[in-house]
């Protein structure tokens, strides 16, 4: 039986969850006397805390909503791009990790300055702010328009509230509070996915076979072919591989997160704990929109309504399905996503605007000035990311904003070439590196503008129409070409501009030495322990 309303006691959930969120930035905020507990914590915050602030982050609520929507759908392939992540994490996180604890102090983009110059720290943190802004009005528009269907709310009221209280969070509690908070929210969203899945297999006879049915099926009909113009298993899995990379080596709401660790082994163990829970929780919440398929199949309940595209096939089970307390716990859940996104996101930005930009302009300011300049930042961004919400909100999504992605996806093209060439290459310098940004940006320009439709309906274009020369492959390709071009064009042109090798400790090569000098210093150890106990025992004798 279909129960659409909220009951009160949903209501007084989801805002007790809001509240609650506020409650944890107060309660941190008397710890808040510099920017080192600011924005690192202390550099004592426990490996767990950390993996699972990293897990909340990368899950965030639009994997609530759009994971099950692709189950529905059939198109079970966007967890191919989730699936690279820990394959590449267990390949780069063992020397990443250790190397950023060593030479930056803060900001990610400190290593790419001490690599190449103050141009790429440059290019690569206003490439992470702009794409960060973008994001944080995206996110917080979607839930809050999930939201305002729940709830039967205006979405500017709940745009509104959510904004202050991810606002107030940040800027009370820092990084600590930001931490802890997605703590909780994680376990929320593993909760509410639970209880979902549960619900979705036990009411069908048969549930469990019948999904288990329907995934082997979804698996053998999946396009494995080489078209790089379709979202196939290949591009989702070559995408991956350079999100799995840019996520873990270039996006400071995670590297940010390795710095409020203890010691290395700490943050690496914290590093794991993220991705190897992520992984598990987008299977679960892509297998959840499987079952809603077989659930709407059965004859268990009324069909869904005409004209329900399938991301909005999830919201609709839980608003008819769930019963009173359980919904408001989902729903509490889906804001704590957002909440537990945004909040990194927010932090992330000022912790950058103060390192990277304002300590440039007056770099021998106070500590005290420092964390007050950065909490000016927080605020700003969180009102910022209120006013991108509302545009969506008012204009649907289209418009202007459009643009503006477009032009930040082409100007931030090529970072995780940039972090790759730092790394293995010691020949690579920044004259080199200018031309392999030119290129990728213009590569990245050119792709855009040729695959770009504008207009509605018969009048829709190509925003740059070259025939045959036009950009065929798919957009989630643009993801591993300019990173490629980026890094061939600046090696092959560094060589042309050779002057001396980048520092050991800036490459991988110093990991690799300092490696093999401590299994040198563990043979000579051991040898000299055997030599002891040979002598041991011929005295004995």
């Amino acid at each position: 039986m279909e129960n659409t309303g909220l009951h009160w006691i949903d209501y007084g959930i989801v805002i007790a969850s809001i509240l609650f969120a506020i409650g944890i930035g107060y309660y941190f905020a008397h710890r808040q006397k510099g920017t080192e507990q600011y924005f690192a914590g202390g550099r004592n915050i426990p490996s767990w805390a950390i993996g699972m602030s990293i897990f909340a982050t990368l899950i965030s609520s639009v994997t609530f909503l759009a994971y099950p929507g692709s189950g529905y759908a059939g198109d079970w392939i966007l967890l191919v791009q989730g699936m690279m992540v820990p394959l590449v994490l267990i390949c780069i996180i063992g020397f990443i990790v250790p190397l950023f604890r060593k030479v930056i102090r803060l900001s990610v983009y400190e290593y790419f300055e001490k690599r190449f110059g103050l141009f790429a720290r440059f290019y690569g943190s206003s490439a992470f702010v702009l794409g960060h802004f973008a994001k944080m009005g995206t996110v917080l528009f979607l839930v809050s328009l999930a939201m305002s269907r729940f709830m039967d709310m205006d979405i500017m009221l709940i745009i509104l509230v959510l904004g202050i209280a991810i606002t107030a969070l940040t800027l009370l509690g820092g990084i600590e509070a930001v931490i802890w908070m997605d703590v909780i929210q994680g376990f929320m969203l593993i909760l509410g996915g639970v209880i979902c899945i549960s619900i979705l297999l036990m009411r069908p006879d048969n549930g469990l076979a019948n999904v288990g049915t329907e995934i082997v099926s979804q698996v053998k009909s999946a396009n494995y072919s080489w078209d790089f113009a379709e979202a196939t298993f290949w591009v989702l899995a070559f995408n991956g591989v350079f999100y799995a990379i840019q996520k873990y080596g270039t996006d400071q709401t995670i590297v940010q997160r390795y710095i409020t660790a203890k010691d290395d082994k700490s943050a690496k163990r914290a590093a794991y704990i993220g991705v190897f829970t992520s992984l598990p929780i987008w299977t679960l919440f892509m297998i959840i929109g499987i079952a809603l398929l077989v659930f709407y199949r059965s004859n268990v309940e009324p069909g869904l309504p005409d004209g329900l595209k399938a991301d909005e096939i999830f919201p609709y089970f839980i608003s008819t399905q769930l019963p009173v307390g359980i919904k408001g716990l989902i729903i509490a859940a889906l804001a704590a996503g957002a909440i537990s996104s945004l909040d990194s996101d927010i932090n992330c930005l000022a912790a950058i605007g103060v390192q990277d930009y304002y300590l440039k302009l007056k770099p021998k300011t106070e500590d005290k000035k420092q964390l007050r300049v950065g909490r000016y930042i927080v605020f700003i961004a969180g009102i910022a990311a209120m006013g991108v919400s509302m545009l969506y909100a008012m204009w649907e999504g289209e418009g202007v904003l459009g643009v503006v992605f477009q032009i930040y996806a082409i100007f931030s093209a090529g970072i995780v070439g940039i972090l790759l060439l730092g790394l293995f290459s010691k020949r690579a310098n920044k004259q080199g590196l200018y031309w392999g940004i030119g290129a990728a940006i213009l590569f990245t320009a050119y792709a855009m503008l040729t695959s770009t439709p504008i207009g509605v309906g018969t009048s829709k274009r190509i925003l740059l129409d070259l025939g045959s020369w036009n950009y065929t492959h798919h957009k989630l390709m643009l993801g591993v070409y300019s990173h490629i071009i980026l890094f061939v064009v600046a090696y092959v042109a560094s060589l042309f501009y050779f002057k001396e090798y980048a520092s050991d400790e800036l490459t991988i090569h110093g990991y690799l030495k300092m490696k093999k000098e401590e299994k040198q210093t563990a043979l000579g150890n051991q040898q000299v322990e055997n030599t002891l106990a040979c002598e041991a025992e011929i005295n004995t004798k």
